[in-house]
């Protein structure tokens, strides 16, 4: 069975690059950054196993070709023809015919550029969404920070989830996507964390804001497509920032 997500590396690195789906690793591997000998995380089994060691997956990600034959009687009509009236080609068209924004070109966008600027997108909502996150759980009791005596951090946890927010987003922008199902762990427990505290210290008129931030920030972490990425952006943002203004002017 084919995993959903491809985390991989060579047996000389220590951290993993990914996720990535098939089609991603797909053309890694036309482009040589894959071969079979690069590991990948299967997760059934929980090891990192060598591509070329199952056969489904390497059949996957290095399909047979076809051998392409030319009938002899075939006309080939090449395009490789010069014209004179058409205007000379420079990086930045090649570049637009690429990304699908010319006119010839727009309904032929590759569908992986796409998703390579929405995934950034979503990176760089998480990575706003978690400083906001940390600016309401830091700046309140910034003092503690400061001090930086444990038996003040204990009576306020929310500060080392702030600092944990900061780690996590300084993570982001140094383009570790491996973070990103600690990512997922941080949105669904730091829900779960903020909710206890605010149900313990009977002010629960914020946890709107931390759920909706909560939400964006785990779907930022899925989706790569531009609407969906856009709706996460906006929960994030929106979530957290408003998480921040209350505990700033609660």
């Amino acid at each position: 069975m084919l995993p959903e997500e491809f985390y991989i590396r060579s047996a000389t690195e220590t951290e993993a690059r990914g996720p990535f789906n098939l089609e991603q690793v797909t053309s890694l591997a036309e482009a040589g950054q894959v071969t079979l000998e690069t590991l990948y995380y299967e997760p059934t089994t929980e090891n990192w196993v060598p591509v070329g060691e199952n056969a489904e997956v390497k059949a996957a990600i290095f399909p047979e070709k076809k051998k392409l034959t030319v009938k002899k009687d075939h006309k080939i009509v090449t395009l490789n023809k010069e014209d004179d009236s058409a205007a000379p080609i420079n990086v930045t068209d090649m570049l637009a015919a690429a990304e699908g924004r010319t006119a010839e070109t727009r309904d032929k966008a590759d569908p992986e550029i796409a998703q390579a600027i929405a995934a950034k997108i979503g990176m760089w909502a998480g990575i706003v969404t978690l400083l906001l996150a940390a600016t309401a759980e830091v700046m309140p009791s910034l003092n503690v920070l400061l001090d930086f005596k444990v038996e003040n951090l204990l009576v306020e946890p929310l500060v080392i989830l702030g600092v944990l927010d900061v780690m996590l987003a300084l993570f982001l922008m140094l383009g570790m996507a491996s973070v990103y199902p600690f990512l997922r762990f941080r949105a669904a427990f730091g829900f779960g964390f903020i909710g206890l505290l605010a149900w313990v210290h009977g002010t629960t008129s914020h946890l709107a804001f931390v759920a909706f931030g909560s939400a964006g920030l785990y779907l930022c972490t899925i989706f790569v497509a531009y609407v969906p990425v856009g709706i996460a952006t906006a929960l994030g943002l929106i979530g957290m920032g408003g998480y921040a203004w209350f505990a700033l002017n609660s």
